[in-house]
């Protein structure tokens, strides 16, 4: 089966050309550094944190001038967002499959800015559902990869494999788990990220929790059993 694996090699460069891409139009817009903030996005089992960490050593975040924080301190989004006025926010994560998880988190620190910022979601790889979804929230995705329901070969959008064969395989997934076999909302999704797999990948891929009833090559950190 095809699929994506994005070293931290990779992860890195794509962080990078996206944000120099993204740096140019704001500079084009009229934003300076002085007015941007990077924010990482958390949510239960995001790497978002380590991604803004790897985005500042790599582009130099600390010398633009511009602001870094952490997602989850509101209080502190509310102060700078008040103090700057006006600007942009860019988010930084991995990876979004349906983009349901950023959007609630972006829903919830919205009630805490104050001003006028343009919004912007900064990621390595992101589905073609997740841009839809921003498309309607009014937000900008800078990715370097768009992984599309036809690259997926067990999504039933997806031609790749001859219908015997992935009918076999959606079916095994399911096997393992009849409601989050093919991934989570069935996204099928061929991406593994160097720090661990989305929840959107197949189980047959992943394994069964704890890898009791199958095991993958790619099991994601909650899938692993717990050390005795």
């Amino acid at each position: 089966m095809r699929g994506w694996y994005l070293s931290e090699k990779a992860v890195e460069r794509l962080l990078f050309e996206q944000n120099k891409a993204l740096v140019n139009f704001l500079r084009k817009s009229g934003i300076p550094p002085e007015k941007t903030i990077y924010a990482s996005v958390h949510e239960a089992g995001s790497s978002s944190g380590v991604m803004l960490n790897l985005l500042r050593d790599a582009a130099g975040l600390e010398r633009t001038g511009c602001h870094l924080i952490d997602g989850n301190n509101v209080l502190g989004l509310n102060k700078l967002t008040n103090q700057l006025a006006e600007g942009a926010i860019i988010y930084v994560d991995d990876f979004s499959g349906t983009g349901q998880q950023f959007c609630r988190f972006r829903n919830f620190i919205s009630q805490h800015l104050v001003g006028n910022f343009s919004e912007f979601f900064l990621l390595p790889c992101i589905c073609e559902e997740a841009l839809h979804r921003l498309g309607k929230e009014g937000i900008q995705a800078y990715n370097g990869m768009v992984h599309s329901r036809t690259q997926r070969p067990l999504h039933e959008n997806s031609s790749i494999l001859d219908t015997v064969t992935k009918d076999r395989l959606r079916q095994r997934s399911l096997g393992i788990h009849g409601r989050v076999g093919l991934g989570f909302s069935s996204l099928a999704t061929m991406v593994v990220l160097y720090r661990n797999a989305p929840n959107t990948t197949p189980l047959i891929l992943r394994g069964s929790l704890d890898q009791k009833t199958f095991v993958g090559i790619f099991p994601r950190t909650t899938d692993k059993p717990v050390p005795a």
